[in-house]
């Protein structure tokens, strides 16, 4: 994967005809596919294979409920046939996933790069907050990695998760306070809290410099 968030393809289906003579078969036609053919059926190919193994699937258990015969399967997981939305829709009811979930460009099998340049980041609205999301936001989670920034005299008060929501934080720089349902907790660089967020908490930062610190959020039910 490159440095630029995953990319998303049309699926474009082109149709090639030949001429007809008169009492002469017709021939038929031969073309070269371009890069960004050779690209697509890779990335769907990709995909496919790992939705089929996530849910525990072989070839043959998918070929009977898609109605896509094995052999098509083989050839679409191994990048060879780029299939018509006909096929596509078929295998994504199989596995019970919307089309659009072949077409996501990641780097192999379960890798993703979030890079700093491209990264989502939510700011208070008074800029003092800030929080960069270090995983993949458009994938289902139980599990959410963040950095946060506090300024100086900064502070956020965050809103009840979800019942069994829970936080895990290390403070990387600077002296913080963080309120957990009216009870305060001081820590300083170095220093990690684990507390169950599904009451009201406040982040303050109380030192004289911006307070850096990284975020485990865990949820007792899938998310996204």
């Amino acid at each position: 994967m490159n440095n630029e968030s995953p990319r998303h393809f049309e699926l474009r289906v082109d149709s090639y005809s030949s001429l007809r003579t008169p009492g002469v078969e017709s021939a038929s036609v031969k073309y070269e596919p371009d890069e960004e053919t050779l690209g697509l059926a890779a990335i769907i190919g990709g995909n496919a294979r790992k939705l089929r193994k996530q849910r525990g699937l072989s070839l043959e258990n998918l070929a009977r409920q898609s109605h896509v015969s094995r052999a098509m399967l083989s050839q679409i997981e191994r990048g060879c046939s780029t299939p018509t939305i006909a096929v596509l829709w078929k295998i994504a009811h199989a596995l019970d996933v919307p089309i659009s979930a072949f077409l996501s460009a990641d780097q192999g099998e379960g890798v993703w790069i979030m890079s700093a340049a491209g990264a989502k980041r939510l700011f208070s609205r008074d800029g003092r907050f800030c929080s960069r999301a270090l995983f993949p936001f458009d994938k289902p989670r139980r599990v959410e990695f963040y950095e946060l920034r506090l300024k100086v005299r900064g502070a956020e008060a965050a809103n009840p998760h979800p019942p069994g929501a829970v936080e895990n934080l290390i403070v990387n720089s600077g002296k913080v306070e963080i309120v957990v349902d009216e009870t305060l907790y001081s820590l300083s660089t170095g220093d990690a809290i684990q507390f169950v967020a599904d009451v009201p908490h406040t982040y303050r930062n109380v030192s004289k410099t911006e307070a850096v610190m990284y975020l485990v959020m865990t949820y007792a039910q899938p998310i996204g």
